[in-house]
């Protein structure tokens, strides 16, 4: 018998081809569980209790097509108009805009600047690029959104766009420009309201011109003027542009603070109750590739603050910043052209057209040039701020020179939007989790929060931030020191460059011009993480960060009061405020998930805790002596009662808020201990003793001039916080359409406090927004009363708080020995259809304080799967 021997080169051709049989059935594997092997889309969608849905799919296209299917019989109206948005079509089927505090043509200013951002074509190109992934995701989720589009008669949608021509199927490419929109929520979208539609250069209009056959009649020529004096007015507006008007708690606790002794969650992001960043909770599970729960801003194709087996995580908003403005120095006699380096460069314009409803029988077309640099679109940044310089004045960085500004937004691009948190709901560990942030994902405007069942807690900013040389951050810091202006501007969310050196450009790295993974703050400990919107440097006392880019945010710098409030509960999580207030974390010190739900409806407020022992002093010294015409007696009296806890059923809650409404704005002042960095949330601290318990009294007066407040709307001294402050979703009617919104429900008392103004972790407030957050469908909005953190002043019918953002998807969780155990709300429930059973019962669970355990296993999702909860789609 012949012994046949295999040579090198054939063991080696051998090999290569099992290897590349190999991977050809990995990469069919891989690929089956993207895509349908047979292009059928097919998901099973099962709602539990709130309307929750649970999709299971074979590959993750129909995950997302069971997603869109859901989202879209929830939230139709809400989806359709952020496309609308996202298509610059507000004005083509909205009209030229509402007449508001501003003025008249929002519609036309938001959609032209909207083109010059790029937000669609910058979606087409994107869709170009995308990751098998995320094409798997935006075209499932836009199938299945058109899927519930074409089943549902126009007739039969909600009344908010009900029969409306703007309802129509999707493209993944409109959601590709939605996501682009919600990445510029912290920087570029900032400049859509009329800085950007303003910068044009020395004697160019900017009024668009009538394009096509239409006459310019004189209502046209009266709009043209109208739109450009909303610019001014819109761009004039902006006070701090680095608020987003969001914010958020998010606790990652480690094995030593624990009961069952490993990782767990606190999430409490603070978001719009009305809108598009209204969180909507979802389950998707693809078997053996993807099983995650969680809640992701509406339109998102895959959720956002999540947990899967192993871990979990929560986001809040970042202190860092997104963009740049850059001053370009421009060439002696040219508005045209900018000198970089001793190189000129001219300022490329593009054309662009919009169509607008002026209620003829065809939209009329408008068209306008924006100018653009090699950063991004030119701004006119003294429209926001009169101190800075004109196009072809002296500069504020080059006094010697004609100037013109334009920004660089770090999040102009978002293709990579879905990836990211694909890969962070499929890791398995802490080392996979930290991967997706070493590979350069990026949460856009947020940080990272994260606790796993290893018993780690683990914080980052991941966010997009601008990469500057260290030469480029030693000038920004020469200038802060240096310049009162600039020291403003910065501290208003503004980092303003010189674009006459390319010293000051951005710097390319792996993660091209943004800050790489080891660049940026981080923490990993076995005891707790925290943010709660203050800048990373105190996420832990014990480990505090600092040596950071300054775009991250202030080191060594006061804490805000919620943060201030949660750190002392993690430090003391024995030690209630109040008498009345639960221990956070029980006898034993170590939290379990329904005592970290608890922490957020505890109610407790860092200002009552700190000031209303003081306060009830004065009052006492006081008497019934008139301080600024007013007897505090009976209101000193409900405070000397109050629980210092801001619950439904709290009395004297409204009178510390109205009091801290007006003594927020002299504290800085009147406090004798001033900020300890080493200390930072026990400092400032102590008011000033001079006149205490006199007329002339700070406090006293702060308090009277409160009370005041409340008298001139009729309320007392003993009334309970949820007879004033309540949840009553408003709308009922189209965009455009001139009707006038209703309440929807009748008004369900709120528990929680204003963060800024109370101090109260579980944070809530009043929107003074005629329109629904990032929409154009109309609400029925208060008018307030100043220095009351939104007092109604009784007008529209609407008394005391009406309450409109802030709690809204949270949960606490820990990882047990059989996987997460979860518990909490979506505070303003799963639909915004008035018509749905799901529109408002998790509210009146969040006003009775009824969380629910949140589903993630089989038989737990079994267990509470509602009568005809389980539907089967395919396509």
């Amino acid at each position: 018998m012949k012994i046949r021997t295999i040579s090198d080169r054939s063991r080696r051709a051998f090999g290569l081809a099992v290897l590349f049989a190999g991977s050809a059935l990995l990469t069919a594997c891989f690929e089956a569980k993207l895509f349908p092997v047979d292009g059928k889309l097919e998901a099973t969608i099962r709602r539990t209790t709130g309307g929750v849905p649970h999709i299971t799919a074979d590959n993750l296209k129909s995950a997302a097509f069971g997603h869109g299917y859901a989202q879209a019989q929830d939230n139709v109206c809400v989806l359709a108009e952020a496309i609308v948005k996202a298509r610059s079509e507000r004005a083509r089927y909205f009209g030229p805009g509402p007449d508001t505090a501003l003025g008249v043509g929002l519609n036309i200013i938001n959609d032209f600047s909207y083109k010059a951002q790029g937000i669609y074509s910058g979606a087409e190109r994107e869709y170009r690029t995308l990751s098998d992934e995320s094409r798997a995701l935006t075209e499932g989720f836009a199938e299945g959104y058109n899927r519930y589009v074409r089943e549902t008669a126009p007739g039969d949608l909600p009344s908010e766009c009900r029969d409306q021509p703007w309802v129509t199927e999707i493209t993944p490419v409109d959601l590709l420009a939605h996501y682009r929109l919600i990445g510029q929520y912290a920087s570029g979208e900032q400049f859509a309201t009329g800085a950007l539609f303003l910068a044009v250069p020395p004697g160019v209009s900017p009024a668009p011109r009538v394009v096509a056959s239409v006459t310019e009649s004189e209502t046209l020529e009266k709009l043209k003027r109208q739109v450009v004096a909303t610019a001014r007015a819109g761009a004039g507006s902006i006070e701090k542009i680095a608020d987003m008007g969001l914010a958020s708690n998010a606790w990652g606790l480690g094995k030593t603070m624990t009961e069952q002794g490993r990782g767990a969650l606190l999430a409490n992001p603070h978001f719009p109750y009305t809108g598009p960043r209204r969180l909507y909770e979802v389950q998707m599970t693809v078997p053996g590739y993807l099983n995650v729960h969680g809640a992701g801003l509406l339109g998102t194709a895959i959720p956002l603050i999540n947990f899967n087996e192993t871990l979990a995580w929560s986001h809040t908003v970042s202190t860092s910043r997104r963009f740049t403005w850059y001053e370009l120095v421009l060439k002696a006699g040219d508005n045209l052209t900018y000198v970089k380096d001793g190189v000129e460069t001219p300022i490329r314009t593009e054309t662009y057209q919009i169509e607008v409803d002026m209620g003829m029988s065809e939209p009329v077309v408008l068209e306008r040039e924006f100018y653009f640099s090699e950063y991004g679109p030119m701004i006119a940044a003294n429209a926001i701020d009169r101190n800075l310089p004109a196009w072809g004045d002296s500069g504020a960085l080059n006094p010697q020179s004609p100037v013109a500004m334009t920004y660089r937004d770090a999040n102009a691009n978002t293709g990579g939007l879905l990836d990211t948190w694909l890969q962070m709901s499929r890791a398995n560990n802490l080392n996979q989790f930290q991967r997706v942030f070493q590979n350069c994902g990026s949460t856009l405007w947020t940080n990272t929060t994260y606790a796993d069942a290893k018993g780690n807690a683990f914080y980052i900013d991941s966010s997009s931030v601008p990469n500057l040389s260290e030469q480029a951050i030693a000038l920004v810091n020469a200038r802060r020191a240096g310049s009162p202006l600039y020291r403003m501007l910065f501290d208003e969310g503004v980092t303003l460059l010189d674009g006459s050196t390319s010293t000051e450009d951005w710097v390319d790295t792996e993660c091209g011009p943004l800050v790489p993974y080891d660049q940026k703050p981080k923490l990993v400990r076995t005891d707790w993480v925290q943010n709660s919107n203050s800048s990373y440097w105190s996420t832990n006392p014990a480990e505090f960060l600092t040596g950071f880019s300054p775009l991250f945010g202030e080191e060594r710098a006061p804490i805000n009061a919620r943060t201030r409030l949660g750190l002392k509960m993690l430090q003391n999580p024995m030690a209630p405020g109040f008498p009345a207030a639960p221990l956070p974390a029980g006898q034993d010190g170590k939290f379990n998930a329904q005592e970290l739900i608890g922490v957020i409806w505890n109610n407790r407020a860092w200002y009552a805790e700190q000031f209303l022992p003081e306060l009830r002093q004065r009052c006492e010294a006081i008497g019934s002596t008139p301080v600024n015409g007013v007897d505090l007696s009976s209101w000193c009296q409900a405070l000397q009662g109050w629980d210092g806890l801001y619950n439904s059923d709290s009395v004297g809650a409204h009178i510390f808020r109205v009091f801290m409404a007006n003594y927020i704005n002299v504290m800085d002042t009147d406090l004798t201990t001033p900020f300890n960095p080493e200390n930072p949330v026990e400092t400032p601290a102590d008011p000033a003793r001079e006149n205490a318990g006199t007329p002339n009294d700070t406090m006293l007066q702060s308090l009277a001039s409160g009370v005041l407040a409340l008298q001139s709307q009729g309320i007392g001294p003993d009334e309970p916080l949820g007879d004033l402050q309540y949840y009553r979703p408003s709308g009922g009617v189209a965009p455009g359409s001139g009707a006038m919104p209703v309440f929807q429900i009748q008004p369900i008392p709120w528990h929680g406090g204003d963060g800024n103004i109370d101090g109260t972790f579980n944070a809530v407030g009043v929107v003074t927004s005629e329109f629904a957050e990032d929409t154009r469908f109309p609400r029925i909005a208060p008018e307030v009363i100043a220095n009351t953190a939104g007092l109604s002043d009784g007008s529209e019918g609407i008394d005391g708080w009406l309450m409109a953002r802030g709690t809204s998807w949270h949960f606490g969780l820990e990882f047990t020995d059989h996987g997460p155990e979860a518990y909490g709300l979506v505070s303003y429930s799963q639909s915004t259809d008035a018509m749905s059973p799901y529109f408002s019962d998790q509210s009146v669970q969040y006003a009775n304080k009824e969380y629910r355990q949140i589903p993630f296993t089989e038989r737990e999702i079994e267990a509470n799967l509602l009568p005809q909860g389980e539907t089967v789609i395919s396509q």
